[in-house]
């Protein structure tokens, strides 16, 4: 009896009514350990896999549940991501009880949802899918995850659209009143869509020139320095006198979107191909091609590791060639002809006793 990694996923290993049995259960070895114990239990009283019956819980009730007990405690926007991807799953798995759904089931749904989204959307779907079975099985109301078997689509995160010069002077030429400042805010902080609208005046503090982010997507909080055109663009904001958000609407409630102002600007100023989260590819991008190194365009960008920000470096088309020349400059001081003259004098003094 245990459990063991098999292929990046952790398997338990049981005997039960005197047959060996195996199962792959997750990626996860605490949840191994606790399915195991819980089969474990289930043999010793008689109730195991073979014996017992299927409890008849509905998906839609345990999507529910999953929501209330899982996704609102440990994820801070579940609204935009988990709640969206269960009403979706519900209306394709309603009516069905949870030990009802097979991994083909799955593949259909996987099949039907790409006719319709991206692929990177059906992946976030059969991953909260995925989570959901887990946890049934963790809670003890499933003994199997059908999604456990069903690949995932390739994704191409390659992509990289960001604004020439030319193009930003357009964009701003066509923004709308209130939407011009919170443009010109994404470009040259970097800043989210949400973290700009969720913005507040006491997080903008302008005698040190620094904007504080107390609620980031990754969870830490950052600081990030206001040039001149952030710190201009924030004084001439109006403020609302009852409201504490810095870009708001006459009632003093924060914008939920400027989705159709952004691309109406965006339609008047001739530029394709290009969304709202793009300014923030603007944004590392012109800093690293202006010379700054990755590192600090990493900070800059609230990225925990240099992975996400390692797809801007070749944009700097000598990032490379400086790397070398700093290695070249150390060895002109060991390989110049004056080190080797006195290197050479050195070893021809002959000493006298």
């Amino acid at each position: 009896m245990a459990v063991y990694l098999k292929k990046g996923n952790w398997w338990i290993d049981y005997y039960a009514n005197g047959k060996r049995i195996r199962q792959k259960i997750s990626s996860s070895k605490v949840l191994a350990e606790q399915v195991l114990k819980k089969r474990l239990v289930e043999v010793a009283e008689n109730k195991h896999l073979d014996v017992r019956k299927e409890l008849k819980i509905k998906f839609e009730d345990f999507a529910n549940e999953y929501l209330e007990l899982h996704s609102k405690p440990n994820n801070r926007s579940w609204q935009k991501s988990d709640l969206i991807i269960i009403q979706n799953l519900k209306k394709y798995f309603a009516g069905k009880y949870l030990y009802e759904v097979t991994p083909q089931d799955v593949e259909r749904y996987k099949a039907k949802r790409i006719k319709e989204v991206s692929p990177a959307t059906v992946n976030r779907a059969l991953a909260c899918f995925k989570s959901m079975y887990n946890r049934a099985i963790e809670w003890g109301k499933a003994r199997d995850n059908p999604v456990l078997k069903v690949k995932l689509f390739k994704e191409n995160n390659k992509r990289l659209r960001y604004l020439e010069k030319e193009e930003i002077i357009k964009l701003l030429a066509k923004c709308s009143k209130h939407l011009k400042p919170i443009v010109i805010v994404a470009l040259n902080t970097g800043m989210r869509r949400g973290e700009i609208l969720n913005l507040k005046w006491q997080d903008c503090d302008f005698r040190r020139g620094i904007i504080h982010l107390l609620n980031t997507k990754n969870g830490d909080k950052r600081e990030i320095p206001m040039n001149e055109k952030v710190k201009t663009a924030l004084i001439r904001t109006k403020k609302h006198s009852e409201s504490p958000y810095v870009f708001c609407n006459d009632k003093g409630e924060p914008y939920g979107n400027v989705r159709k102002s952004f691309f109406t600007a965006m339609r008047k100023a001739g530029i394709i191909n290009f969304r709202f989260h793009d300014l923030r590819h603007s944004f590392a991008s012109h800093l690293v091609m202006s010379g700054v190194d990755l590192n600090t365009v990493r900070e800059l960008l609230g990225h925990k590791s240099l992975k996400m920000t390692l797809r801007y470096s070749h944009l700097s088309p000598d990032h490379k060639k400086r790397a070398v020349d700093v290695l070249s400059k150390r060895m002109d001081t060991i390989w110049s002809p004056e080190a080797i003259v006195k290197k050479s004098e050195e070893k021809s003094v002959v000493v006298v006793h």
